[in-house]
């Protein structure tokens, strides 16, 4: 009589995948931190996570795409985490902070990430298995992991693209290198007078510009593109022309876009975040109440499926409340000794209750938006405005404006550090739920997710306030003290901490705002009419980054779209078309991975080279070159990096048939 064996369900949440995760996410957290900073835009790391954690784990026997899956869910926290980098700065910049307290640093990312992760959990029914949404990024993941988990063609697929990652961070790495040597130029700049006005031109020579346009695609590369022209070719040359005529024209045009044109954007940005979150509160009503259903059915004994089980909403609720706890902490250590101390209940009771409030309510436009264009595109940025915004209106309403500059220094310092809680949440929520489609594809559990995003969170937040501490002593950000000439724009951080300054100060330009939320809406109504029509949309979140990011840090991105576009349709039209594009996107992904990743390891070398404070700092030291061969540096620039794009997606071409 024959007896029938249990197989036994592959391996999920296990110590193995635990420690990879954590290491990758140690990797791409410091790559994602100096992206950040220096072009105000951060990557999602679940496909090269996905495809690293599958190469190492296939040597052993017994892993599973389950387990890969864990993987890429812990390291998938650096894509997103590593965008408080986008606030933090700003205490940096104000000249309240001089540095990053490592443990202050570390709690506030953990605090926020993890009610990022809760405030997600009721979500997923809503905007993951309860809506139509794409989520472009998780799908990608959960074909690469399907890939590698295949028979021998997959293993060999997935050693092709683990090849393609690493040759294009060699390309994009190796043109860093160059610039640092100062054998080609990294960036074309230059400003101009056209009449009574001014206007200027710059781009970066930047392969992660080009990946993160492959990414983000055609719509809102292009939207990008047309925020841009908006900016150089209308706000710039208008506001400009209000300027005296005699002063310099570098710092006539530094002055108009720093002062006046990127608050424009800020209130795009803001009207098309307050859109975003219209649309999505129908089906988040909508998943709350499957959400509730399925709880009763549990109460009755009902044995719910293997993918439909998230943490329990008992265990969510206690965690939000208990991190409650430390973040009240938090921000009466931050405050101690200032204003906030003389009405300190109240103060930090209505600050406990704006994040709970706003945090809820920011993790459900992030994970609208993450699924409907990836969490590389996400309005984080966006919402961060309006959190800043909302933080220091409620100062304001509490203290009013005080003439005291010191009083003022310290509300706007407090202002910041409550955003930055803030955003911690909404990093994590604008992950949470692509890494949780990805799931839903594959078949993995839900809450073993949640825990493994939890120690995600865990690993970036102990590596974040290190890499900044090294960014910020060697490269320093723009604005700052001593800054060098390879100083970080960090230009979301300047942006958020310019408009506490304002709001706190009293000398915020509402009207700047206004027409910024004019033509926001403006962009709204054209996206929805292009959207009816069929026709390419027009994100109005990327148009608004278009307009207040520098010139230098967009024009390739419409680029990288470009060609991405034409290397998808190539695609399309191959041999094996799903495979093609998919090596596209980890061409792209190695771009920036290479470029990133160089840059923290630059900034290391400028720590050694400044290991004894000389006067003035070291800022090249790896030129070969000196300035007289600047002409030449500029000149050879575009041929090589042009030669060297065209080289990996050709190369990337012949990988993929």
């Amino acid at each position: 009589m024959s007896q029938s064996k249990t197989i036994p369900s592959p391996a999920e949440l296990t110590l193995r995948g635990i420690l990879l995760g954590g290491v990758i996410t140690l990797l791409f957290t410091a790559a994602n931190v100096y992206a950040g900073l220096k072009v105000g835009l951060t990557f999602a790391t679940s496909i090269p996570a996905a495809v690293v954690s599958m190469a190492i784990l296939r040597f052993f026997k017994n892993a599973s795409i389950l387990e890969n899956n864990i993987v890429q869910t812990i390291a998938s926290a650096a894509g997103t985490l590593a965008a408080i980098v986008f606030v933090l700065p700003g205490l940096i910049m104000i000249g309240w902070w001089t540095g990053f307290p490592y443990w202050t640093t570390v709690a506030v990312c953990i605090t926020g990430g993890v009610l990022g992760v809760m405030f997600s959990v009721p979500l997923r029914r809503a905007l993951v298995t309860g809506s139509d949404l794409p989520y472009p990024e998780g799908v990608a993941a959960a074909e690469v992991l399907k890939v590698g988990s295949e028979s021998a063609k997959g293993d060999l697929e997935n050693a092709k693209g683990l090849r393609v990652i690493i040759f294009g961070s060699i390309v994009s790495a190796g043109y860093a290198l160059l610039a640092a040597m100062k054998l080609v130029a990294p960036e074309a700049a230059k400003n101009f007078r056209i009449g009574g006005t001014a206007t200027g031109f710059s781009a970066s020579y930047s392969m992660l510009l080009i990946g993160v346009g492959h990414l983000v695609g055609i719509s809102v590369g292009m939207a990008m593109f047309v925020g841009m022209l908006i900016a150089w070719t209308g706000l710039v040359p208008y506001l400009a022309s209000f300027h005296a005529a005699a002063e310099p024209v570098d710092a006539l045009i530094k002055t108009v876009f720093r002062d006046q044109v990127r608050f424009v954007g800020a209130g795009v940005i803001g009207v098309a975040a307050m859109w975003s979150l219209l649309r999505i509160i129908g089906p988040i009503i909508a998943g709350l109440r499957s959400a509730m259903a399925a709880s009763r059915a549990r109460a009755s004994g009902t044995v719910l499926e293997l993918t439909e089980r998230d943490l329990p909403i008992g265990i969510v609720a206690a965690a939000t409340a208990l991190t409650l706890l430390p973040i009240g902490w938090l921000l009466w250590s931050f405050s101690t000794g200032g204003p906030v101390h003389e009405h300190p209940f109240a103060v930090i009771g209505g600050t406990l209750v704006y994040i709970l409030i706003v945090g809820i309510m920011i993790a459900a436009v992030c994970g609208y938006m993450a699924g409907l264009i990836g969490a590389s595109n996400s309005p984080v940025s966006g919402v961060g405005i309006l959190a800043v915004l909302g933080a220091s209106l409620l100062l304001v309403a509490i203290f009013g404006h005080s003439i005291d500059p010191e009083r003022t220094s310290a509300l706007i310092a407090y202002a910041l550090f409550t955003t930055a809680i803030i955003f911690s949440i909404a990093t994590i929520s604008n992950d949470n739920l692509q890494d949780l489609k990805t799931g839903q594809l594959v078949g993995a559990t839900p809450w073993k997710q949640q825990v493994a995003l939890v120690m995600g969170v865990v690993f970036g937040s102990l590596v974040i306030p290190i890499v900044l501490d090294l960014l910020k002593n060697t490269l320093g950000f723009v604005g700052m003290p001593n800054a060098g000439e390879n100083a970080l724009s960090a230009p979301q951080a300047a942006l958020i901490s310019s408009i506490a300054k304002g709001v706190l100060g009293g000398s915020l330009d509402w009207n700047l705002i206004g027409a910024g939320a004019l033509l926001g809406a403006v962009v709204i109504a054209l996206d929805e009419l292009l959207g009816r029509s069929g026709k390419m949309r027009l994100p109005p979140l990327a148009v608004g980054m278009g307009i207040y990011l520098p010139m230098s840090l967009t024009l390739l991105i419409p680029v990288g779209a470009v060609i991405g576009y034409y290397y998808d349709r190539w695609a399309k039209r191959s041999s094996y078309p799903a495979f093609a594009e998919r090596m596209g996107v980890l061409a792209a992904t190695g771009l920036i991975v290479g470029e990133s990743l160089f840059g923290v390891a630059f900034a290391g070398v400028l720590a050694w080279a400044n290991r004894n404070t000389p006067v003035p700092p070291n800022d090249a030291p790896l030129a070969i070159m000196g300035a007289s061969f600047e002409t030449v540096a500029l000149g050879a620039a575009p041929v090589v990096f042009a030669g060297l794009i065209y080289g990996l997606y050709r190369w990337t071409k012949a990988k993929s048939q």
